[in-house]
This record gives C-alpha cells, sequence and structure tokens, in this order.
C-alpha cells in the first residue's frame, strides 16, 4: 500500500463476474468517484456460462462490452480476467496473476467476497484474494512485479451466509444519494438483470418489455433486495452517522473487514472512507 496521502485513494474491487462489483459496491464505488478517487473494478471470471441460451466465447464477449458500458457511467476502470465462469480454479498461476495484478495496481484498499459462500466463482475468488495477501509483501513470489511495502487494507463484501459463520460487518455506508447510478450500472448488464437472473429465479415472464419499464423494474427489484440490509445493520449505521441520522437511513452497504490485510486503525479508517463522518460530525 503506498503511504501517500496527496494522492487520490485507489480502490480495488475484486468480484468473480462481471457484475458483481456493480451489485455489492456500486454504491460505495459512486462514492468515491464523486470524491476523486480511483476505482477499479476486476471480474475474475469471463462470464461466459451466465445465461439460459448463449454460451461461450460469443457470450463473454457480450459480457465484457456490458462490463465497459458499466465502467463509463463512474468513468472507472474495468477488467475482465479470462477463467472461464464456473470453472475458477486456485491454482499457482492464478494466484500468480492476482499477485501481479494487485501489485501493479497498488491499491489502498481491496474489496471481494467472503470465503463461504453459494457459488464456487466466489469462493475462490476470495480463496485467491486472501492467499494472495501476504505474498503481495514477498519479493521472491512473482518478481517481475516489484512486491508490496505493505498490505492493502481488505474488506469482504455482504452476503446473507450463515454457515460457518455470518457476515459480521465493521462498516454501513449510507449510498442512498447514489441509488441512480448504481441502477444505471446494473442495467448496463443487460444479459444477467433482464434475462438470466429473471429466468433463473423463474420470473422471466415478468421482465418488462421497454427499456424505460426494465430500469424501473430493475430499480424496484435492486431496492427489495437490498432494504432489509439498513435495518440487519442499523446499530453500524448508527456507529458511523450518529443516532438521528442513523435512524434515518434505508439503503447501505456494508462491508466487514478481512484478517488478512492491513489493520483497519482508526486512522487509516478516516484516511480510507474520508466520506464519512468524524465522530464530532456526527449528528
Amino acid at each position: 500500500m503506498n503511504d501517500a496521502t496527496d494522492r487520490p485513494l485507489r480502490i480495488l474491487v475484486i468480484g468473480a463476474h462481471p457484475d458483481d462489483c456493480e451489485y455489492k459496491a456500486g454504491g460505495l464505488a459512486a462514492l468515491y468517484r464523486r470524491a476523486g478517487h480511483d476505482v477499479c473494478f476486476v471480474s475474475v471470471t469471463d462470464g461466459r456460462s451466465g445465461h439460459q441460451t448463449r454460451y461461450g466465447p460469443a457470450l463473454a464477449a457480450e459480457r465484457r462490452e456490458e462490463a465497459a458500458a458499466s465502467a463509463r457511467v463512474l468513468e472507472l476502470e474495468y477488467r475482465v480476467l479470462s477463467h472461464p465462469d464456473g470453472a475458477l480454479q486456485p491454482t499457482l498461476e492464478a494466484r500468480a496473476e492476482i499477485i501481479r495484478l494487485i501489485r501493479g495496481y497498488d491499491p489502498d484498499l481491496v474489496l471481494t467476497h467472503r470465503p463461504n459462500d453459494y457459488h464456487p466463482d466466489h469462493r475462490l475468488t476470495s480463496q485467491l484474494v486472501g492467499d494472495a495477501s501476504y505474498l503481495l509483501t514477498v519479493p521472491a513470489i512473482a518478481n517481475d512485479v516489484p512486491a508490496l511495502r505493505r498490505m492493502p487494507v481488505i474488506m469482504y463484501l455482504s452476503d446473507e451466509f450463515q454457515r460457518p459463520y455470518p457476515f459480521s460487518p465493521l462498516l454501513a455506508i449510507d449510498i442512498e444519494p447514489e441509488l441512480e447510478l448504481i441502477v444505471a450500472m446494473l442495467a448496463c448488464h443487460r444479459s444477467q438483470f433482464f434475462d438470466w437472473l429473471p429466468y433463473n429465479r423463474g420470473e422471466l415472464e415478468r421482465v418488462p418489455s421497454t427499456p424505460d419499464d426494465q430500469r424501473r423494474w430493475l430499480r424496484d427489484w435492486y431496492l427489495s433486495l437490498i432494504e432489509p440490509l439498513a435495518d440487519r445493520y442499523r446499530q453500524q449505521i448508527i456507529a458511523v452517522y450518529g443516532e438521528e441520522r442513523g435512524r434515518r437511513i434505508k439503503y447501505i452497504e456494508a462491508f466487514e473487514t478481512c484478517e488478512y490485510g492491513d489493520p483497519l486503525t482508526p486512522a487509516l479508517r478516516r484516511r480510507l472512507f474520508p466520506f464519512l463522518p468524524d465522530e464530532g460530525q456526527r449528528e
């Protein structure tokens, strides 16, 4: 992690598939971009299996185009790696690729999936990032890219899985001002939010036919999914924003610290999340 404090923060979100980053950290990314910081989304797999009728290289190319369109909403960087969707393996070669990627970007903060998750690509993406964490500082490993002097802070994206332990966020972030940007990014992934995911949920017939109606339908669906988070993590919201504002917040993203990264000290928290209120500024 670069210790310079006069440069924009560098935020690296590593998801398993195109759309994972937007779905779990799109609001946070919007907050960083609004403040002039750098954000890079990564999809470790190419998305080639995420459709009910279209598969393989053609779908992978389509999903790269969707990711690029999503990136333009916030003017951020979006990288889609070449591992096949549904067939990711935690090989030494994949680990070295993740080490090189993180070192080359030199992030202050890395976000990724938790290691317990329904999807093997999510679990193995988390494993690859975790396995890379300490080795980022070891010069002998992947030595064609200079080692980092310190590990970045690593945090987990939210989920609802209870075993072996439930998601336990340190930070809950108010994303309500960024909802329209999040929906705009999600809507770029047309093959997912208007085809595959509704099909997989057994409700493809409910998807409207016109773009405007599709956007409204997607917004309603997305809000219905994230709205319960605010009540679930109300105490974490209040800890960040204070009692008065914390009780009013309806839509959040939440993040859990990973023990493998640099510890998130109070001073580092203030630097990495400059848009959050300080103790004396809470309502």
